[in-house]
């Protein structure tokens, strides 16, 4: 049964990104991001919040303002490689049974999607929840920074199995192709289970950690939904969020 008291959500959070450096340390209404989306997830109640971060910068940022956070290593190839060694540190007692993985460029995200998310591990087939929300611009298939989920919703349905990630549409219709939220839920297993398996070609290739997953027969459920959080990847978008959060 998943309970407040053994879940964790956990941020993953460094300054590596090219398009828009120190992103998570950007100011947005007098507030670094990191900021933002660890309080927002605090907001939701669901469970423990942690912070993984191999920045020291970032670290002052979330424990002076009363968080955990947890210093990780700086050669993980991936968010999820960096929460799951900020779970064994955090909880060497084994008590956190679920885990959301939250992106920490995500300023906006709402306490109904982190939920939402995380009920996705009810169902007992599935290994890794993650979230989707329909594409309505055409132009959005050829923008690489928005991941596509291939997903085939029968009518009414709100969740189904993930088929395929992608930056770039291979000839599919828009139809099937929605927009990838870049949040998951694991359980303690099945994050341990992904974290040891190695890098395939295609997941180093396309810059997409899920396929990680999907090529080792891992069921990952998508849950649709109606709110798209922004994640904030180029300066365009840190403008876009900035007046959004002034609202």
């Amino acid at each position: 049964m998943i309970t407040q008291k053994n879940t964790a959500i956990i941020i993953p959070s460094r300054l590596a990104a090219t398009r828009l450096p120190n992103k998570p340390l950007i100011m947005i209404n007098d507030k670094p991001m990191i900021y933002h989306v660890w309080e927002r997830a605090c907001e939701s109640n669901l469970g423990k919040v942690i912070v993984a971060t191999d920045n020291i910068e970032i670290q002052k940022v979330i424990e002076d303002s009363g968080g955990d956070s947890c210093l990780t290593s700086v050669d993980h190839q991936s968010g999820t490689d960096r929460i799951f060694e900020a779970l064994q540190k955090y909880d060497s007692e084994n008590k956190i049974e679920y885990v959301v993985n939250l992106q920490g460029d995500l300023p906006n995200i709402d306490a109904d999607s982190l939920l939402r998310v995380l009920q996705l591990l009810e169902n007992k087939e599935v290994n890794i929840g993650t979230l989707v929300v329909k594409i309505n611009e055409e132009s959005d298939l050829d923008k690489e920074q928005i991941v596509k989920a291939l997903c085939i919703f029968k009518e009414n349905e709100r969740n189904t199995k993930a088929l395929d990630f992608q930056r770039l549409p291979k000839d599919i219709t828009i139809n099937n192709l929605y927009h990838h939220i870049g949040i998951y839920s694991y359980t303690r297993e099945s994050l341990s289970q992904f974290v040891n398996l190695i890098q395939t070609k295609r997941e180093i290739d396309e810059r997409l950690e899920q396929l990680r997953a999907l090529e080792n027969n891992m069921h990952i459920e998508a849950g649709l939904i109606d709110f798209l959080p922004l994640g904030v990847d180029t300066p365009e978008d840190l403008e876009v969020i900035k007046g959004l959060m002034r609202k």
